[in-house]
């Protein structure tokens, strides 16, 4: 039987990162571009306090669902592992099924946000980039929101924390990529085009998870567990 926790959740953290990655493009790209593109040694900074303030507060997110989370799941079970992995699944299913847009904003999350971009962009660059990058995670944004809920059953803080940076470094090269050439990438790979990327991608990835932890799966250990002669009468 395949152990859920010797599944590498932080890879697939990172992989979600990548498939957030072509929805932040399309619907943070404009407003990260805004305050972190341009060319030269200054948009470069820029770009890296961007990405550093989100590796940051994404991280931190981590580390407080993790811990929050942690206590309630030792009530209920032994090896919260087992079911961590299955709830990064349940992330890419959602995401590629289209489920994640079905998820509800909050408005005053939006109305935070015209707060947000009001301050940033009357802040020099390298202070507005960076800024933006801590803030984050209070934009309106379904797919981290998916990722924060698995975050809580990663059962430690520790576990949180990591997978949190995981995923904030998977979404960091397509997303930087766009900064230095928004407009270009734009022209070429259209809207529809990112998000049929992003939904093959996320369905690639819950594919191979669950090949990986089909193991895990009760009928199977059960089915493991009886002489080859009992099985199929």
């Amino acid at each position: 039987m395949i152990d859920g926790a010797s599944i590498d959740t932080a890879s697939a953290a990172f992989i979600a990162g990548l498939v957030t990655s072509f929805h932040c493009v399309g619907m943070c790209g404009p407003l990260a571009c805004g305050v972190a593109g341009g060319q030269g040694a200054s948009a470069h900074t820029a770009a890296a306090l961007y990405h550093g303030g989100r590796f940051l507060s994404y991280t931190v997110l981590g580390i407080v669902a993790g811990a929050i989370g942690a206590e309630p799941l030792a009530w209920l079970m032994d090896s919260p592992a087992v079911l961590f992995p299955w709830a990064v699944v349940l992330v890419f299913l959602m995401v590629a099924f289209g489920w994640d847009k079905k998820i509800p904003k909050p408005k005053f999350v939006q109305m935070l946000t015209a707060r947000i971009k009001l301050k940033v962009f009357r802040m020099p660059a390298a202070q507005g980039a960076g800024l933006l990058g801590l803030v984050t995670p209070l934009l309106p944004c379904a797919p981290l929101y998916l990722v924060l809920t698995a975050a809580l059953l990663s059962g430690s803080a520790e576990t949180g924390g990591e997978f949190m940076a995981a995923f904030a470094l998977g979404t960091v090269p397509l997303l930087w990529l766009a900064q230095g050439s928004f407009n270009r990438l734009r022209v070429k790979i259209s809207p529809r085009g990112f998000d049929m990327m992003r939904k093959g991608l996320a369905l690639a990835a819950a594919a191979m998870m669950i090949w990986r932890l089909r193991g895990t799966l009760f009928f199977i250990e059960s089915s493991q567990g009886v002489p080859d002669c009992c099985i199929g009468g």
